[in-house]
């Protein structure tokens, strides 16, 4: 795995959490209307109760999913954070930190650090060479661990 996509995981696990709490926020509404569509007319028995019933197991699956993601993501960036922390640049272990812990777009990094943009570019590029022996390691002791 490239230096790259290790740092990235954390990133993408992210998004997918983010997308599944949409998912849930969506099946909400859809519960409301089921549950709104409810009237004293007389109607076939159990249409609304069980498409209700189908959308809260659907919510309670998915936020079980995220759970299980969110604990993969606090392990996958304490990960990161070990591989970072082992760097001896400080300068390196912030840009790869707000970029990739926190999310940051090398624009917003080049503010915070109040650098240019190239020159977080730069140290991006260096940072990038000089984690990779430490995550191949990383990746080999993993490995031997099976």
């Amino acid at each position: 795995m490239t230096p790259k996509k290790f740092l990235q995981q954390a990133f993408y696990l992210d998004h997918r959490i983010n997308s599944k709490i949409e998912q849930i926020d969506s099946l909400n509404v859809l519960a409301q209307k089921a549950t709104s569509t409810l009237s004293d007319m007389p109607k076939a028995p159990g249409r609304n109760t069980s498409r209700l019933e189908e959308i809260i197991v659907k919510i309670v699956m998915l936020q079980e999913e995220i759970n299980k993601d969110i604990d993969a993501l606090v392990d996958i960036k304490v990960r990161i954070t070990e591989m970072i922390n082992k760097m001896l640049d400080k300068e390196q272990q912030m840009v790869l930190e707000k970029r990739y812990l926190n999310f940051l777009s090398f624009e917003q990094v080049a503010v915070d650090l109040n650098f240019s943009i190239q020159h977080v570019f730069r140290i991006h590029k260096q940072a990038l060479l000089e984690i990779e022996p430490v995550i191949k390691k990383h990746e080999e002791n993993k490995d031997e661990s099976k």
